[in-house]
């Protein structure tokens, strides 16, 4: 369903394949979720800096939810503050409801003095900003999003000026692409590894790939083969075939 923009074919997976990506990443090669979670991070904050043509007195506004895909965003956050952008970080839940690795990226962004925006200054927060990114769920869709997950979703797309999502927007299923409920309309998406196939759905706005270091044995090993399509870059656009639009 996706191509590079020379015309070579990229392989996509499902939920469930993603989710045993991430696991023999982990458990067969020894890759960490930090580690793979800092090169989602670093990745969309490029790809952020790209969609803002550099400009660095931009206000960039983050919703980051409280799992894997809420921690690459809270990540990008440090990036782009130690790059001088100005950035509001809006959590879904308390900072004490963080998981896994991205609690242990709080624990890095609060050691550099940023702060989540409370609930009374999000929609300033969101209106204010140049690009909000949304980073509030990712592949692990289960429901309808609730509670202040939908209404993050629902501000940002009423008062956001531009929308880039992490992996995929909020609210789409990865592998149907079917929206149960409120779902992010961004501009962009920066998927990570391969493209979801849920993707093909077109509301998911422009497609971009973020390279976070696995090796394509990783893929080999749930019967995945493909040539090597980064080349020097982290980022590469994507283009929807015919068959996939």
């Amino acid at each position: 369903m996706f191509q590079t923009k020379t015309g070579q074919l990229i392989p996509t997976v499902d939920e469930a394949q993603m989710r045993e990506v991430d696991r023999i990443a982990v458990e067969g090669f020894g890759l960490g979720l930090l580690q793979m979670m800092e090169n989602a991070g670093r990745d969309l904050a490029a790809c952020a800096i790209g969609m803002l043509s550099s400009k660095q007195d931009t206000v960039i506004t983050i919703l980051a939810g409280s799992g894997g895909n809420g921690g690459g965003g809270i990540c990008c956050a440090r990036h782009l503050y130690n790059r001088g952008y100005p950035v509001n970080l809006i959590l879904n839940k308390s900072a004490n409801e963080l998981q896994g690795a991205a609690a242990q990226q709080w624990k890095i962004l609060q050691q550099a003095g940023l702060t989540p925006i409370s609930s009374p200054d999000t929609i300033t927060a969101i209106q204010s900003a140049d690009l909000v990114i949304d980073a509030l769920i990712g592949y692990s869709l289960r429901a309808a999003p609730r509670g202040r997950a939908a209404e993050l979703i629902e501000l940002a797309n009423h008062h956001a000026t531009a929308i880039l999502s992490l992996d995929l927007p909020s609210g789409m299923d990865a592998t149907t692409g079917e929206t149960p409920g409120a779902y992010i309309m961004p501009q962009s998406t920066l998927t990570l590894a391969l493209p979801k196939t849920g993707l093909k759905n077109p509301t998911a706005g422009n497609l971009l790939l973020g390279d976070i270091g696995i090796p394509p044995q990783v893929y080999e090993a749930l019967g995945i083969t493909f040539k090597p399509f980064f080349g020097h870059d982290y980022l590469i656009e994507l283009i929807r075939t015919q068959e996939g639009s």
